[in-house]
């Protein structure tokens, strides 16, 4: 009975993208590729007379790759990709690195830390205290605010929601709060009561005079949201705009997509985490069975960075002068030690830090007694699956929830190739029965935790934009690790034997898939 509906919606929906603006677009971009590809076979005719210079052009490339900055699983990509296929690999990896986009992107992002940097200043007597407390983690803080410019913050409340049902309630209340103005930035945003509700206040805050600005990512006009749905929302009198929109010319920036997920109201109260704006993420409708995903609200001082955060990446596109004086987080009076530290962080892809990896590993180098992992995908480098395997070895209890029901098959295919490794290294392996968990946590030893939108995989930890918020010596990283105890107790543990019952087929696959892992 309900099968009909489904399909119906879905052939309008293949309709809607196929006969737009974005279907337009994406064929363009096809057309492209197929140029690009027929260019490359006529040129095959004529292999004899080109032979010697891609000789020359691969063996230069080959160079290049093997002493350029980067991942060692992204240079053997593009290896295999120019050993393999010769010509169509040399073109592609030229036209690739030779990208105008990413070079403005990456010129623009400088510019704007430059702009941002005297209000994102490092409180000294902050860093002291930390030295005294856990030197390890002022090493992480020296490296966050001296080298990124994300300062450590103290006298900041933070509040852990361990599901999207209990965040949306606290950012409906805070946003009907809002006197002065509210910025918004997520990777999806889909049509249902979630937006609906959320749009509705929004609206009625632009009238009484609120600033809105509204930023999602523009993967969400290809089956989400009309192309030109931030003109309809300007008219409403909210300031919006996609980030990253998709284009009709291949460009190598259309693969940096904005994965953050922040909302700021007033400079006092900031909201991140894996939390989009979709119904599913609040289960009001069911694609994975249940969802399971994290947030944090913080209020005090360290919204300032997540402020800041947005305004980087709201006029990375544009060059104007920006007040960011007006913005300013009040700060608190008197010292609340109870409140611990808190550095809010954002990675990009243009910069040549690894800022989430970092922080992963961090986290993983010096825990003592636990590190207990939430992601939804695990396609992991060599370094990585290392340091996990290390840590385990050195008697760390480390232990990763999965989902149990994915939302991408090959992903997830990707994920079970690790499986074997990581568990005879010790790592333990659990898979959230309910459905799929989005959730991106890490909590150490009682003290120590990050929560944001950083998967453990490639897209996230070097080609996307991301955040996440590094916690310690606050009250509510017991929370997260009592969440993460209770979630737990509705998962599955996977062992080796299992492991080994996968068919030939799944395994070919998964391995086969591997090859393309960091483009996963």
């Amino acid at each position: 009975m309900n099968q009909q509906p489904q399909t119906s919606t879905a052939k309008k929906g293949l309709f809607r993208i196929v006969f737009s603006r974005t279907g337009i677009i994406l064929l363009l971009l096809a057309a492209q590729i197929a140029l690009m590809f027929g260019t490359i076979y006529y040129l095959h005719e004529y292999i004899h007379y080109v032979y010697g210079t891609l000789v020359i052009l691969q063996v230069i490339a080959l160079i290049y790759l093997i002493n350029a900055e980067g991942n060692p699983a992204f240079k053997m990509t593009w290896m295999l990709c120019i050993l393999a296929f010769p010509l169509f690999g040399v073109v592609f990896y030229i036209f690739v690195k030779m990208q105008l986009g990413t070079r403005y992107m990456r010129d623009r992002l400088a510019a704007l830390k430059i702009e941002t940097d005297p209000y994102m200043t490092q409180d000294p007597d902050v860093i002291e205290a930390i030295w005294a407390s856990k030197s390890a983690n002022a090493n992480l803080a020296y490296y966050l605010s001296d080298k990124l410019g994300f300062p450590t913050y103290r006298n900041t409340d933070v509040k852990y929601f361990p599901l999207g049902e209990y965040k949306f309630k606290a950012l409906v209340q805070e946003l009907q709060k809002a006197k002065k103005f509210i910025f918004m930035e997520y990777f999806i945003v889909e049509k249902g009561y979630m937006w609906g509700t959320i749009l509705k206040i929004l609206r009625q805050k632009v009238e009484e005079g609120v600033e809105v600005r509204f930023m999602y990512d523009g993967m969400c006009a290809i089956s989400m949201l009309p192309y030109r749905y931030p003109a309809q929302l300007r008219r409403y009198g909210i300031k919006c705009k996609m980030a990253n929109k998709v284009r009709p010319f291949l460009s190598t920036t259309q693969n940096n997509r904005d994965h953050r997920k922040i909302c700021v109201i007033d400079g006092k109260v900031g909201f991140t985490g894996g939390i989009n704006l979709g119904d599913e993420y609040i289960n009001r409708k069911v694609r994975f069975g249940h969802w399971k995903d994290t947030a944090v609200m913080l209020r005090g001082d360290a919204v300032q960075s997540l402020t800041m955060i947005f305004l980087q990446m709201w006029n990375a596109d544009v060059r104007k002068n920006e007040d960011y004086s007006r913005y300013l987080t009040p700060k608190r009076k008197g010292l609340k030690r109870e409140l611990g530290y808190v550095i809010p962080y954002a990675d990009s892809p243009f910069d040549n830090e690894n800022v989430g990896e970092e922080v992963y590993f961090h986290i993983l180098n010096h825990a003592k007694k636990y590190v207990h992992i939430m992601t939804p995908y695990l396609i992991l480098d060599h370094e990585m699956l290392n340091t996990l395997k290390r840590a385990a070895k050195s008697g760390i209890e480390v232990i990763i929830i999965m989902p149990h029901i994915p939302d991408k098959w090959y992903a997830f295919a990707v994920a079970k190739t690790y499986y074997k490794e990581l568990i005879e290294g010790g790592v333990q392996i659990y898979e959230y029965r309910p459905g799929f968990v989005h959730a991106k946590v890490f909590v150490s030893d009682d003290d120590t935790a990050t929560v944001g939108t950083i998967n453990l995989d490639y897209r996230s930890l070097y080609l996307h934009f991301e955040n996440g918020v590094f916690i310690y010596n606050n009250s509510e990283i017991d929370r997260i690790e009592r969440d993460f105890q209770q979630t737990l107790a509705r998962c599955h543990k996977v062992t080796l034997i299992e492991v080994r019952r996968r068919t030939m087929l799944t395994k070919l696959i998964g391995q086969v898939l591997r090859l393309f892992a960091p483009l996963m």
